[in-house]
């Protein structure tokens, strides 16, 4: 899996919200600082150091000096991190899948029934948002028509 580019968003003024994605390194050069990883990702160093510590990281490289030293693959994972994030799954959720990914390919079964359960949840919220939205566009249209016709008056 690739770490998807982030594609900086201008706001109504035209100005850029967000700073260029930096570029990556090609495989077998790709010694990133945390500070770079934070930069990649937007997440912050302490949320960094916590996934390490509470296991939804892999084993993160160190320099000779004991700093951590992030690849591409640390990249694609963390990537993989925070759309699973985004599907509202929880942190413990998150680390059983890790846990399942280092245990290797006997956990292929046990991996795909938590994606799919994911799945599952994340369609019922996209069901409950497009409701939600059906409600709000039609009291939005309602105002509209109401000043609309109070304007005819």
């Amino acid at each position: 899996m690739a770490v998807t580019e982030t594609v900086p968003v201008a706001d109504h003024r035209g100005l850029r919200a967000a700073p260029p994605a930096p570029e990556r390194l090609p495989d077998g050069q790709d010694q990133y600082t945390i500070s770079q990883v934070v930069a990649f990702t937007g997440l912050s160093a302490h949320t960094l150091r916590w996934y390490e510590r509470i296991g939804l990281m892999p084993h993160v490289d160190r320099s000779h000096t004991g700093q951590r030293r992030f690849s591409n693959r640390d990249l694609d994972w963390l990537a993989l991190v925070g759309k699973l994030r985004l599907t509202g799954m929880p942190v413990a959720k998150m680390v059983r899948y890790a846990e399942l990914v280092r245990e290797g390919v006997t956990t292929f079964e046990e991996r795909q029934e938590l994606l799919e359960e994911t799945r599952r949840e994340v369609r019922l919220r996209i069901a409950e948002l497009q409701d939600t939205l059906s409600v709000l566009d039609f009291k939005i249209d309602s105002y509209a028509d109401a000043r609309r016709a109070s304007e005819r008056y």
